[in-house]
């Protein structure tokens, strides 16, 4: 076995999925009936896959806590890359995460911005969108998110939307304020300063000054109708609603498995780029 399998090997082990580690599960030690499971996809485009996925438990004390998270890069996947290593890190470190959860998740979102930002001359001039799933407990979820990659919870069969899709239209007048603007040229989408599709994300040095890593934070409490949550990047999202994901997946226990269907839904439906996805069963 080479250096590369075994380094392969332990990412899986520890939730880590790359372009070198496709597809992975596991379970909470706390509440037994809690699984999840995440697969990735690269897409259609000549690039490195530049999705990376975040997706275990952790033990922190007497405390368990569901470590969950979609970083879409753009521009290099080195971005997304250092936010996979380092962004919960930055959470945790937080001296109230305990007490005041959304506000140590907002804190550590920019920090770890500022960190990408001066590190620049390394990371390159890219960026990445996040969205991030804290569970607590297995009680309390607490969603953020920047960009559009998106978390959705299934509760008694209807999909609610837990994270905000951070678009360049819907934020025009932010970006505007910033002395940005938003342009539907080149291309047929919206851009911030005619180049990035999205209005909030890490990195992204140039274009920083008129974009926001500022994260939109919702906490939700796991109950009984609670059934499970998909996080998904955008690949999944421009082909497919929030309710097709659900039912795409409601008979599938697996929680590995309907990560997968869930991408092999949306690459039926003509999505061509890098797609990640993890799901977490609640029953």
């Amino acid at each position: 076995m080479t250096g590369r399998d075994i380094l392969h090997k332990m990412k899986v082990k520890a939730g880590f999925g790359s372009s070198a580690s496709e597809t992975g599960k596991g379970k909470s030690k706390l509440v037994k009936h809690i699984t999840h499971g995440y697969h990735l996809v690269k897409g259609k485009s000549h690039h490195d896959m530049e999705d990376y996925v975040v997706s275990n438990f952790k033990q922190v004390n007497n405390n368990e806590l569901g470590l969950f998270a979609i970083f879409d890069g753009h521009l290099g996947h080195d971005v997304a890359s250092y936010l996979q290593n380092h962004l919960f890190d930055n959470i945790l470190k937080e001296p109230d995460f305990w007490t005041d959860t959304e506000s140590a998740i907002r804190r550590a979102y920019h920090t770890t911005d500022d960190e990408i930002l001066e590190k620049a001359f390394v990371l390159g001039k890219g960026g990445s969108t996040a969205v991030t799933a804290i569970l607590i407990n297995g009680q309390k979820l607490v969603v953020a998110n920047v960009g559009d990659s998106r978390a959705v919870i299934c509760k008694n069969g209807v999909a609610k939307q837990l994270s905000v899709d951070h678009e360049p239209s819907k934020e025009k007048n932010m970006i505007e304020s910033r002395g940005g603007f938003v342009s539907n040229l080149p291309g047929d989408v919206p851009r911030v300063d005619g180049q990035l599709a999205v209005a909030r994300a890490f990195g992204d040095k140039s274009l920083k000054i008129h974009l926001s890593s500022e994260p939109d934070i919702t906490e939700e409490r796991i109950g009984d109708d609670a059934e499970f949550v998909i996080l998904a990047s955008d690949g999944v999202w421009k082909v497919m609603s929030n309710q097709d994901a659900m039912d795409s997946i409601k008979d599938i226990k697996d929680a590995q498995l309907a990560a997968k269907r869930v991408i092999e839904e949306a690459v039926s439906r003509k999505s061509k780029d890098d797609i990640s996805c993890i799901v977490v069963r609640f029953q």
